[in-house]
């Protein structure tokens, strides 16, 4: 499995709320976060950074998880215990106050991929079939959509598209989305932040992964592109490239 994490700060930004990474338990299955922090003076950072430690941190100490029912219990638990250590922090810290971040979490067990989520970072599946996004944004402009009020084009230039419904640390409680679906053979993942998705559509993201460049280089052609109309927004990023476990088993080392 190959697997990078990309982040950049942007044109405009004073400094980077984005956090994330790739990270591997116990038994060496891989988790991987994106996550976009938000509200007040660099608590955004505080916020998401928070969450990705205290993923990593947990995961590193799990041993090995034997089903997607594991995966998807135990993501939960980590969203929640999350959510409680950013929402106590704000309260205890003035300047944090009201800080939040998406989140978007992947786990990998062989040829099963769970995924959770709380805002507008998403998720994709792509293959030379299709790229489909597989997270739902919980977002203002995504409830009219679903709702019929605007199109989907329409929702690109809606000025209220950055307002995300549901954040990981700003209220006491929160509920997480949580599916887990089969990955094919050379399958790629991609998680990302708003700051690549508002600046390129799909159509050019499916067209760069099937370049023939290596996926660090891909990944850091996206931010290029994004930074170049305009970079208004952090940009972050996961790119993972899924193999069959036999076929990992039969890689030399």
């Amino acid at each position: 499995m190959k697997a990078h994490f990309l982040t950049d700060r942007g044109q405009v930004r004073s400094h980077n709320e984005d956090s994330g990474g790739v990270f591997y338990n116990v038994a060496g299955q891989a988790q991987a976060i994106i996550a976009d922090g938000m509200g007040g003076h660099q608590a955004g950072d505080v916020a998401s950074q928070m969450a990705t430690r205290l993923l990593q941190d947990k995961w590193e100490k799990t041993q090995q998880v034997d089903t997607p029912e594991m995966a998807e219990a135990w993501v939960k638990d980590a969203v929640q215990e999350a959510n409680t250590a950013i929402f106590q922090h704000a309260q205890e810290h003035e300047a944090c106050h009201g800080m939040g971040t998406t989140i978007v979490i992947a786990i990998i067990l062989d040829d099963a991929l769970t995924i959770a989520h709380i805002g507008d970072s998403r998720a994709y599946v792509i293959n030379n079939e299709q790229m489909k996004q597989i997270t739902e944004d919980h977002s203002f402009v995504n409830a009219l959509v679903q709702s019929g009020q605007i199109s989907k084009e329409e929702a690109v230039y809606h000025p209220r598209k950055n307002v995300v419904l549901k954040a990981l640390g700003t209220e006491e409680t929160v509920t997480c989305d949580v599916r887990t679906l089969s990955l094919e053979q050379n399958d790629l993942l991609l998680l990302c932040t708003d700051g690549l998705t508002d600046k390129l559509t799909d159509e050019e993201i499916y067209s760069m992964i099937y370049s023939d460049e290596e996926l660090c280089h891909i990944g850091k052609k996206m931010i290029q592109v994004a930074n170049e109309r305009g970079g208004e927004d952090n940009i972050s990023l996961v790119l993972i490239q899924h193999d069959k476990p036999e076929e990992r088993a039969g890689e030399s080392s």
